[in-house]
């Protein structure tokens, strides 16, 4: 995987875990199906029904402060979301992204520049995001990192190991 092109979901800054999956949902939902109904329901009700596999979210500063609720995450990449590119993330947030197997991407000021819609081209070999005319360095992924997003996320790489075994 060299060059992919995403469509962007463009959203601000300090967008917390109870905005990206509601905990009112969080004891009480358990299908697929329906967690990934309630993705960015507080924040933006169109995404989940209208969200593509492939497409990414784009944010401002500080994306998933808040609570470690893991159905933050989980909801979004039940969207097929691969990717999130934000100013900063919430720490908790960005670990849960990696465990996952959604590639988080510190690019600050994208956001300010790109509009819901708009498309993305993410070369990860050369690490640059590229969109309106524009271009933002990434900081690499170690090695061990990119393995698990690779894999598809924690839980799906020490599967195939143990399997192999």
């Amino acid at each position: 995987m060299t060059i992919t092109t995403h469509r962007a979901w463009v959203y601000g800054d300090n967008i917390n875990t109870d905005v990206i999956f509601p905990g009112k949902y969080t004891y009480t939902l358990r299908n697929p199906d329906d967690i990934r109904a309630k993705a960015l329901e507080d924040l933006d009700p169109a995404f989940a029904a209208s969200v593509q596999p492939g497409d990414v979210i784009v944010a401002g500063r500080n994306w998933g402060c808040g609570s470690s609720r893991e159905q933050a995450v989980t909801s979004i990449k039940l969207c097929g979301v691969p990717a999130i590119l934000a100013g900063s993330f919430g720490g908790l947030y960005f670990r849960n992204c990696i465990n996952q197997g959604i590639h988080p991407i510190v690019a600050p000021g994208l956001a300010d520049h790109v509009q819901t819609g708009d498309l993305i081209e993410i070369d990860h070999a050369a690490g640059v995001v590229r969109a309106a005319g524009q271009t933002w360095v990434i900081p690499p992924l170690p090695d061990s990192v990119r393995a698990i997003l690779d894999s598809g996320g924690l839980l799906t790489m020490l599967q195939r190991r143990f399997a192999q075994l």
